[in-house]
C-alpha cells in the first residue's frame, strides 16, 4: 500500500513544487530579505508623500505672488480679440441676438424693457469695438481673467493640502531649504520605525498632478505655470515613528506584507521539501505513470491532439496557479477565514490539475522518447497529413488555381453579400452587381465541375465493380478529363492483366497436363519392361531387347528431367553467366555445321548467310552455344521433309547481331505463337515427337539472362526465330 502510495505524493510534490517555482520567480525578490519599509508598496507611498510635499506644503506659492507673475503677449490679445469672428462678424451676432428681443419688446409695447435690450447691445458693441481699437485695454481684461483663475488654484490646493496632510500624518519631518528656512512637522526624535536623511533633495513648486507647463485655463485665455515647474533644494530628515506608525494605513500595508511574506516563506520552504521527494521517488513515479489504463485512451489519438490537450492542461494549470497567487497578494485584515478557504479550494484544484499536467509531460515524453518514434509521431500527426494534403493540392497546378479561385469567389460573394446588408446607400446595389459578375459565373462553372467529378466517381465505381466495357468521357482539357483519360488507360490496363491472366491460367493448365503427359511416357515404358524382364520365359534376344527399350526411355526421362532443372534454374536467375568476346560469326557456323549430315539425313536443305567479317559479342560461350543448338534442333524436329532452311547471321543498322533461323513447319502453327515460348509447349498438338517441349523455352531463358531479345515470326507455314544481341 506504501508503495501505491508514493507515485502519487510524488506528483503531488512536483505540482506543489512547480506552484512554489512559479510564486517565486513572480514576487521573489519582493520578500526575500525584505522589509516592509524595502517593499515596493511602500516606496510608492513615500514617493506619492515627497511628490505631494512640495508643492502642497513646503513651496507653495501664494496668489499675490502668481498674479505680480502674470504676463499676456500680443498672441493672445490677438486670441481674445478675434475669439468670436471679426468685428464685422461680433457685430452682426450681437444685432441678431438682439434683433428678435428688442423686436418682441415693441410688439408689447414695452418701451422700458426695449430702451434696456437696445442700450445693452450697444454697450456690447462699444465693448467689441474697443478691444479692437485698444490693446491696453484687452490686456487688462486677460489680467483679470487670468487673475480669477489664480483665485480658483490656490483655492484647490489649499483643499488638496489638507487632505494631504491628514492621509499622511504617520509621516514626520524636517527640512531645510537653501534660503534657511525650515519645515516641521511631528517629531523626528520619538523612536522610529522608518527614517530618511537627505543631503540636497529637490521638491519642486506647484501641485505635481499638472505636468503640463499651462496648468490654468479659461474660455479664451491661459495662466503660463512655469513658475510652478521650479524646484528647491531641501536637507534633513523624514520619519515614522513607532506610535505613528500604528495607523491603520501604515499598519494594514506593514501586516499585509508580513502575512504575504510569512505565507511564501511556507510554500516556498515546503516547494524545496517536495522537491526532494520528488528525486527520492522518481524511480517509483514513472513506471507507475507509464502503467496506467488512461494512457492507452490518450495513445490512441495521434500526437499534435495529445499536445493540444497538454497545452490546455498546462494553461488551465498556469491559470490556477495565478488565482493562488492573486489571493496571496490581495488579501486583506480581517479576512482569514475567507482566505484560507478560497485558497485550499484554489491549492486542490491546482494540484488535481497540475498532477493531471505532469502524467500527460511523462505519457508524451514516452512516446517521443527516440528519433524513430518522434519521427513516427510526427508524420502520423493530424497536421502532417493536413500539411500533406495541402503539399498534394499542388502536385496538379490547375487543380490548385482553381480550387484557391474558387474558394476567392466564395469568400467574396460572401462579403459582399454581408457588406450590402450592413451598408447603406447606393453601396449594396454595386456590391451585388459584382457580387453576380463574380460569382454566378463562378458558382455555375463549379457545379458543372462537380457534375463531371460525380460522372468520373460513377464510372470509377462501375470498373471497380468489374464493368469495364465502357470508356469514362473524356471532356475538354482539365486535370479532371485527364484524370478520366488516365482511368481509360487503367481500364485497358486491367482488361489486359485480366487477359494475361486468364491466359496464365490456361498456360498453367496445360503446362501440368504437359509434363504429366511426357513424363509419364517413358515412365510407363520402363515400367512395363522392367516387368517384362521378371518373366523367366523370355530368351535372350528379347531380354537385350527389353534392355535396350528401357535404355533409350531412361536416357529419354534423364534429358527431359535436365531439362527441365536447366530451364527452373534460368527462369528463377540462379545461375552464374561466363561472359567473355566471343566470335558469334565462327560459333554459328560450329553449331551448326554439326547438324549439317543430320539436316541432311531429315532431307532438308541448308541456306547459311553468314557476314564476310567477324562479328563480337559478350556472351557466355557454352549458353548461346546451346541457344544456337536448340534452334537447329527444333528445325530438325519440326521442318517439312523436303524444304529448305535459311540460316542467317548479319550486324544491323543499330549494331547488333541478328541471328535468324527460317523454316517450313510440317504441322500447324496457332496464331498465338508466343505460346511455343512456354515451357513443354510443342508445335505438335498432338505429342507424337521426340521432343521435350523445353527447346525455345531454354533459348528464351539464355536471351533473358544475356539481355538480348527473341522473337517468334509465323506466316502461314513459315516459321522464323530471330535473336538479336548488341554486338562489339
Amino acid at each position: 500500500m506504501r508503495k501505491k502510495w508514493k507515485p502519487l505524493l510524488a506528483l503531488l510534490c512536483l505540482t506543489w513544487f512547480i506552484f512554489g517555482l512559479f510564486t517565486f520567480s513572480k514576487i521573489g525578490y519582493r520578500y526575500v530579505g525584505k522589509s516592509y519599509f524595502q517593499s515596493e508598496n511602500f516606496q510608492h507611498e513615500l514617493d506619492n508623500f515627497q511628490a505631494d510635499l512640495g508643492p502642497l506644503v513646503l513651496n507653495l506659492p501664494t496668489a499675490e505672488e502668481l498674479k505680480s507673475k502674470i504676463t499676456v503677449s500680443q498672441n493672445e490679445i490677438e486670441e481674445h480679440r478675434n475669439y468670436y469672428g471679426s468685428l464685422g462678424t461680433q457685430i452682426d451676432n450681437i444685432k441678431s441676438q438682439y434683433e428678435e428681443r428688442i423686436q418682441e419688446a415693441a410688439n408689447n409695447n414695452a418701451a422700458e424693457l426695449k430702451t434696456k435690450l437696445e442700450a445693452e447691445r450697444d454697450a456690447k458693441i462699444k465693448d467689441i469695438t474697443k478691444n479692437f481699437e485698444d490693446d491696453e485695454y484687452v490686456r487688462k481684461k486677460i489680467e483679470a481673467q487670468k487673475g480669477v483663475l489664480i483665485d480658483q488654484y490656490i483655492k484647490a490646493v489649499k483643499d488638496e493640502a489638507k487632505d494631504f496632510v491628514k492621509n499622511y500624518s504617520y509621516f514626520s519631518y524636517e527640512l531645510t531649504n537653501d534660503d534657511g528656512d525650515t519645515y516641521r512637522f511631528g517629531n523626528i526624535n520619538d523612536s522610529n520605525v522608518y527614517k530618511i536623511t537627505y543631503a540636497a533633495h529637490p521638491l519642486r513648486t506647484g501641485n505635481i498632478s499638472n505636468n503640463s507647463s499651462h496648468i490654468f485655463y479659461g474660455s479664451d485665455v491661459y495662466v503660463d505655470s512655469d513658475v510652478l515647474n521650479e524646484t528647491t533644494e531641501y536637507t534633513g530628515t523624514i520619519t515614522i515613528s513607532k506610535k505613528a506608525a500604528q495607523s491603520a494605513a501604515v499598519m494594514q500595508g506593514y501586516d499585509q506584507f508580513k502575512r504575504n511574506q510569512f505565507m511564501y516563506s511556507i510554500i516556498w520552504l515546503t516547494s524545496i521539501i517536495a522537491a526532494v521527494f520528488v528525486w527520492k521517488w522518481r524511480k517509483e513515479l514513472l513506471p507507475t505513470i507509464s502503467g496506467l489504463k488512461e494512457k492507452e485512451m490518450v495513445a490512441k489519438y495521434r500526437i499534435d491532439f495529445q499536445i493540444a490537450l497538454l497545452f490546455v492542461t498546462g494553461c488551465i494549470y498556469w491559470y490556477f496557479s495565478y488565482i493562488a497567487f492573486e489571493t496571496i497578494e490581495n488579501t486583506y485584515q480581517y479576512n482569514y477565514v475567507s482566505f484560507l478557504i478560497d485558497f485550499v479550494v484554489q491549492a486542490f484544484v491546482l494540484i488535481s490539475i497540475g498532477v493531471a499536467f505532469f502524467v500527460q509531460v511523462i505519457w508524451l515524453y514516452e512516446r517521443v522518447n527516440t528519433v524513430e518514434k518522434l519521427n513516427e509521431n510526427i508524420k502520423d500527426s493530424y497536421l502532417w497529413g493536413i500539411g500533406e494534403s495541402m503539399t498534394d493540392l499542388f502536385l496538379n497546378r490547375s487543380i490548385a488555381l482553381h480550387s484557391i479561385v474558387m474558394i476567392a469567389a466564395a469568400f467574396f460573394g460572401g462579403g459582399s453579400f454581408v457588406a450590402s446588408v450592413t451598408m447603406g446607400g447606393g453601396f449594396p446595389v454595386m456590391v451585388f452587381g459584382l457580387c453576380a459578375i463574380v460569382g454566378i459565373p463562378a458558382m455555375v462553372v463549379f457545379l458543372s465541375k462537380m457534375g463531371y467529378l460525380n460522372r468520373i466517381m460513377k464510372d470509377t465505381k462501375d470498373m471497380a465493380e468489374g464493368r469495364l466495357n465502357r470508356d469514362v468521357k473524356v471532356k475538354g482539357k482539365s486535370p479532371l478529363a485527364a484524370h478520366a483519360e488516365n482511368l481509360n488507360h487503367l481500364r485497358e490496363g486491367v482488361r489486359t492483366s485480366m487477359h494475361e491472366q486468364a491466359k496464365s491460367e490456361r498456360l498453367k493448365t496445360e503446362l501440368i497436363t504437359n509434363v504429366s503427359h511426357d513424363l509419364r511416357t517413358p515412365l510407363t515404358s520402363i515400367i512395363t519392361y522392367t516387368d517384362l524382364l521378371k518373366n523367366p520365359d523370355i530368351t535372350e534376344e528379347e531380354r537385350k531387347q527389353y534392355i535396350h527399350i528401357l535404355d533409350k526411355k531412361s536416357d529419354r526421362l534423364k534429358v527431359l528431367i535436365e531439362d527441365l532443372f536447366e530451364v527452373s534454374k534460368m527462369a528463377s536467375g540462379n545461375i552464374e553467366l561466363h561472359r567473355s568476346r566471343v566470335d558469334v560469326t565462327q560459333l554459328v557456323q560450329q553449331a551448326v555445321g554439326e547438324h549439317e549430315e543430320d539436316l541432311c539425313k531429315a532431307r532438308l536443305d541448308l541456306r547459311m548467310s553468314m557476314p564476310q567479317d567477324a562479328i563480337y559479342a559478350y556472351v557466355d560461350g557454352q549458353k548461346w552455344w546451346r541457344l544456337i543448338d536448340n534452334l537447329i534442333v527444333n528445325v530438325l524436329k519440326y521442318a517439312l521433309e523436303g524444304t529448305r532452311v535459311y540460316v542467317t547471321l548479319k550486324r544491323t543498322a543499330n549494331g547488333d547481331a541478328e541471328f535468324t533461323v527460317k523454316n517450313v513447319a510440317k504441322y500447324e502453327i496457332s496464331e498465338n505463337a508466343d505460346e511455343l515460348f512456354e515451357r513443354f509447349k510443342r508445335a505438335d498438338a498432338s505429342r507424337h515427337t521426340e521432343g521435350s517441349g523445353l527447346g525455345l523455352a531454354i533459348a528464351q531463358s539464355i536471351v533473358d539472362l544475356h539481355g538480348a531479345r527473341m522473337s517468334i515470326e509465323v506466316d502461314g507455314d513459315l516459321f522464323k526465330v530471330i535473336v538479336r544481341i548488341p554486338a562489339v
